[in-house]
């Protein structure tokens, strides 16, 4: 979800404004989700290297986080949403921590539609964290490393338990996966759009889709 900065300099507006506008894409592009029947849709909220910006910019975000999750918990229940988190979101702040493991309880019997939210996340620290925990069963003998297959490393990421990926919508014109599912993303159709993240919203999503569905998906078969 890129271009918020931007979005709010074009306006001559703070970036805090940029970022406040991007919740709103969000509500609008879960809202689509919903009309288009899609199993499951992940957002790239925060990455672990989000930190590095300036402490004001981060706690703007962290404050946006924690009013989203009071504002749209009761939305996410009602339209039967069950959320899931990547990331090592246990390591911000506790009270945010407190507040995601409520919104994972109360929607953890839902049935519908999966909203996998990346909270610190990062793809290389996710395969590294994976990499480090057979490494540990490997020194205690519970299991030989040749015998490690994908289907082992796909279950020790964060996002077992989420269908495989199809697509990745890349906004504001950029052209790089940005540490985002790498692992996940070897076969993963790849869509880039100009459209900064505050301007996106349903017909957006609807016509990646439709350009996801007039491909020809080949695995590397032929």
């Amino acid at each position: 979800m890129d271009g918020n900065g931007r979005w709010a300099k074009k306006r001559h507006l703070p970036r805090a404004m940029g970022h406040k506008a991007g919740v709103e894409a969000v509500r609008r592009t879960i809202r689509a989700m919903e009309d288009f029947g899609l199993e499951a849709l992940t957002l790239y909220a925060f990455s672990s290297e989000n930190w590095k910006r300036s402490e004001e910019e981060v706690s703007d975000l962290m404050g946006l986080l924690r009013f989203y999750i009071k504002q749209d918990v009761e939305e996410l229940v009602a339209n039967n949403i069950r959320l899931h988190v990547i990331g090592n979101y246990k390591a911000m702040a506790p009270d945010i921590v407190k507040m995601i493991d409520k919104v994972l309880e109360r929607t953890a019997d839902n049935t519908g539609t999966i909203l996998a939210v990346a909270l610190n996340y990062g793809g290389q620290d996710e395969i590294l964290r994976a990499a480090r925990g057979f490494a540990q069963k490997a020194a205690i003998g519970e299991i030989v490393p040749e015998d490690i297959t994908e289907a082992h490393m796909a279950s020790a990421l964060d996002t077992a338990k989420l269908p495989p990926l199809d697509l990745i919508i890349r906004t504001s014109g950029e052209r790089r996966l940005s540490n985002f599912l790498l692992w996940q993303a070897a076969y993963a159709e790849l869509y880039f759009t100009d459209t900064l993240w505050p301007d996106f919203g349903g017909d957006h999503l609807k016509a990646a889709l439709q350009d996801f569905a007039s491909r020809d998906r080949r695995y590397g078969g032929r």
